[in-house]
C-alpha cells in the first residue's frame, strides 16, 4: 500500500480537472462514512441521552417550532 506522502505526490501530478473529480469522490465517500458511523451509533444507543436531552427541552418549553424561528430571522 502507498503512504500518505505518495499518495499526495501522484494527486500532485493529476491535471486539475482529474484532482476536482478525485475531490468530489473523496468528499462523497467521507459523507457516507459519517453516515454509516451515526446510524451504527444510533442503533447502539449512543445517541439516545441527545433524544432525553431534546424530549425534556420540549417537556420544559425552551423548543419553539421550526416554521416560528424561520419566518422571524
Amino acid at each position: 500500500m502507498s503512504t500518505v506522502n505518495e499518495i499526495e505526490s501522484a494527486i500532485q501530478q493529476l491535471p486539475s480537472e482529474e484532482k476536482w473529480g478525485l475531490l468530489h469522490r473523496f468528499h462523497d465517500t467521507l459523507w457516507n462514512d459519517w453516515d454509516r458511523q451515526i446510524e451504527a451509533d444510533a442503533a447502539a444507543g449512543r445517541l439516545d441521552h441527545l433524544v432525553q436531552e431534546v424530549e425534556a427541552d420540549i417537556v420544559a418549553g425552551r423548543v419553539k417550532p421550526l416554521d416560528e424561528i424561520i419566518d422571524h430571522s
